[in-house]
């Protein structure tokens, strides 16, 4: 699978999903750090990536179906409580991916 992960989630993250064998981008590493949500957006579906973000607002810029998006509602932890918190969710999530376009996260 391929990822663009938000500005409010780690780069740390891409690193992780790459140990999981997918692709990883931040937004950050594609100098769209300061990027408006629609522009975001934009670009996961010019991308054909999933989404990862917190951000609510992507539950309205992806419709009609236009990306993958996965939503992480989790609230704020350092990388490693982050990623601790994801990894004995990460396979169900993976599965969920495979045919759902939206998953949400808790």
């Amino acid at each position: 699978m391929k990822f663009l992960v938000d500005a409010q989630l780690p780069p740390a993250l891409c690193s992780w999903l790459r140990d999981q064998g997918h692709v990883a981008m931040h937004v950050a590493d594609i100098g769209m750090l300061a990027a408006s949500d629609s522009e975001i957006a934009l670009r996961a579906e010019t991308d054909n990536a999933i989404l990862i973000s917190k951000d609510e607002d992507f539950l309205t810029l992806r419709l009609p179906d236009r990306f993958g998006f996965l939503w992480m509602r989790c609230g704020n932890a350092t990388n490693r409580a982050l990623l601790a918190w994801l990894d004995p969710r990460w396979e169900q999530i993976e599965r969920l991916l495979a045919t759902e376009r939206l998953v949400e996260v808790r």
